[in-house]
């Protein structure tokens, strides 16, 4: 199989509301995680800094998330099988985010934020995937 039909046989057209949601979602986690750290008003000072704590989550997910399948036809279709799907590709997805957190971003990596970020991350994710097939009925 060429890589091409590789790729395509795991995006699909109608998984895009997904993958807003899956990327806001994960926005909204670093976003939270941040604020517990830090005040707002050192945030609003330095309007980049809250970019270097998204960017490699968001590097890692755009990355992993298709090839594990997270917006295949399977990852459309009910809950049942996208959340599945979606917490498939948020561990390899937020490995590739520690480890360039750790040695490209600043931030490190430590134990503890490991198990909450792929903790609060998955959740996140699943939670959102199931309110969107809620809500789409």
């Amino acid at each position: 199989m060429d890589s091409q039909s590789f790729l395509a046989a795991r995006l699909d057209r109608s998984a895009a509301p997904l993958a807003v949601g899956d990327v806001l979602a994960l926005i909204a986690v670093l976003t939270v995680g941040t604020l517990n750290h830090l005040p707002a008003e050192f945030l609003i000072g330095n309007p980049l800094y809250l970019a270097e704590v998204y960017a490699p989550f968001l590097i890692g997910w755009v990355a992993v998330a298709p090839l594990v399948g997270a917006y295949s036809a399977g990852a459309v279709e009910t809950a049942k099988s996208s959340i599945p799907l979606v917490i498939r590709s948020w561990i390899p997805a937020a490995a590739v985010g520690f480890l360039l957190r750790a040695f490209v971003f600043t931030g490190g990596a430590a134990p503890a934020f490991v198990v909450v970020m792929l903790v609060t991350g998955g959740v996140a994710l699943g939670v959102w995937r199931a309110l969107y097939f809620k809500i789409r009925g």
